[in-house]
């Protein structure tokens, strides 16, 4: 599904001027820890699996439904990988979108992967080894899961003040 009924009215109203959008990257691994990967109709590149979250929906839920979308997996996310602010997205129609992503280390409960949708030319399961070239981040998305952390993680731009000097009340 390209863009959904929620996204289409904003882009009425805002046309192609950047928008935030909260999104979800489900890091699907195989028993031999490889993950799934697809290549996007839109650019031809490897990505990771994942989408924005429609509105009011969970954010677990729409990581099982952007799987099923797009992979025809059914999927249990088992923890909160990290939360990451990617890149601005340019898309062929001028689009510009800021996702806020939350990624998860997922785990396939039903299904054989197949392309599902048309925002894929294939799926592929890979071994850290022998990825593709991806976006940066989604390299970094993939390392993580596989530390296999309790913790989430997540990036923090050092600070100029020292600890304890930040000017709030605490």
């Amino acid at each position: 599904m390209p863009i959904s009924a929620y996204l289409r009215s904003l882009r009425e109203r805002v046309g192609p001027a950047p928008l935030m959008v909260p999104a979800v990257c489900a890091l699907i691994f195989d028993e031999h820890d490889r993950v799934l990967l697809h290549r996007a109709t839109e650019d031809g590149r490897w990505h990771t699996i994942g989408g924005s979250i429609d509105p009011g929906e969970e954010i677990a839920d729409a990581a099982v439904r952007e799987a099923r979308e797009e992979t025809g997996l059914v999927i249990e996310p088992l923890r909160l990988v990290g939360v990451y602010t990617d890149p601005p997205v340019t898309y062929a129609n001028g689009d510009v979108v800021l996702y806020i992503s939350l990624a998860f280390e997922c785990r396939i409960v039903a299904g054989t992967p197949h392309v599902a949708d048309d925002e894929s030319l294939e799926l592929r399961f890979f071994g850290v080894d022998e990825l593709p070239e991806l976006h940066e981040l989604d390299r970094h998305r993939i390392l993580h899961a596989l530390k296999r952390q309790e913790r989430a993680e997540f990036f923090l731009t050092p600070s100029p003040l020292p600890r304890g000097e930040g000017g709030g009340e605490g």
